[in-house]
């Protein structure tokens, strides 16, 4: 296997901290992000790098063992399981008691006579592994999790085509079990962590499954009452307004919100808030009517 430096791809040295990685990592991945760079291949295979790169640098134990082990990382635990067992038989091997040396045949006698069967060293060795589990953070926009759609995302040079619920949150983390390193001596694969940064780009703000925005409302219609048109996250709707609202209203449209995770065609609630618009750059007309507002007030 060719190694791979990390830390070059990255554009970091090896005394990076946390967030100079994460640094690095983001502003790479906004450079290359295949929406950014339609058809460019070039620009494909050096996301795909960038990703592999974080995934590894920014998990602590996986950063340890690549400065440890180069590009055999993966397999550091196991190694490092081998070099106790081999250690551990070369202690029985030298091991020596009563004026006798006890060779290997003398132990493989005695687990024969103990457990019923012959247990060689050989077979030790050979131990099953669980391989390494993965990291990665997948980077979304708030529009991209209304609905459920498919992905494919490229880990350790592996196309993994994943389901996404709608509604998942900003920080959430899922395992998609055995799509990590490969087991060691026919040992499970390990699992594969997803945590999700979403990035909200809309008017709307989100607060668990429901949606809250503002919506400017003229004083007229807000005196006199009418119907207005706005926009919810997924199409148009008409809102009546009741003559005299103030300034502050809360209005909730029921099921208006955000989809509930993993609970299908239920969503939660928008909540509307009316600003009130003073007119402004009135002309002579329009303050003498508004003067006769006031005096119609004061004598009433």
């Amino acid at each position: 296997m060719k190694f791979v430096d990390y830390y070059k791809i990255l554009g970091i040295d090896k005394n990076a901290s946390e967030k100079d990685i994460k640094q690095a990592y983001r502003k790479l991945a906004r450079k290359y992000h295949p929406d950014l760079n339609p058809d460019n291949k070039e620009a494909e295979i050096k996301f795909k790098e960038i990703n592999e790169a974080n995934e590894v640098l920014s998990n602590v134990e996986n950063r340890k063992k690549y400065d440890k082990y180069g590009k055999d990382w993966k397999h550091g635990e196991a190694f490092e399981k081998a070099q106790k067992q081999q250690k551990s038989q070369q202690q029985y091997q030298n091991y020596s008691g009563n004026g006798k040396n006890y060779t290997e045949q003398d132990f493989s006698d005695f687990f024969e006579s103990m457990f019923g069967g012959k247990k060689s060293y050989s077979k030790q060795s050979s131990s099953q592994f669980k391989g390494q589990d993965f990291n990665t953070e997948l980077h979304l926009n708030l529009k991209d999790v209304y609905t459920t759609h498919k992905q494919v995302l490229t880990v350790n040079s592996n196309n993994i085509r994943l389901t996404i619920p709608s509604g998942i949150a900003d920080g959430q983390t899922i395992k998609i079990k055995g799509k990590g390193g490969k087991g060691i001596n026919g040992g499970p694969n390990g699992d594969l962590y997803i945590k999700f940064s979403i990035a909200n780009h809309t008017k709307f703000k989100r607060d668990g499954n429901n949606l809250y925005t503002t919506i400017d409302l003229d004083l007229y219609t807000a005196i006199l009452g009418g119907e207005i048109t706005i926009d919810t996250f997924n199409g148009k709707v008409k809102l009546k307004i009741a003559p005299e609202t103030t300034h502050g209203t809360k209005v909730k449209l029921k099921g208006k919100g955000f989809p509930i995770y993993k609970k299908e065609a239920l969503f939660g609630d928008l909540i509307i808030t009316y600003n009130i618009k003073i007119p402004t750059k009135l002309t002579e007309k329009e303050k003498d009517l508004f003067n006769e507002l006031k005096k119609l007030r004061s004598n009433g």
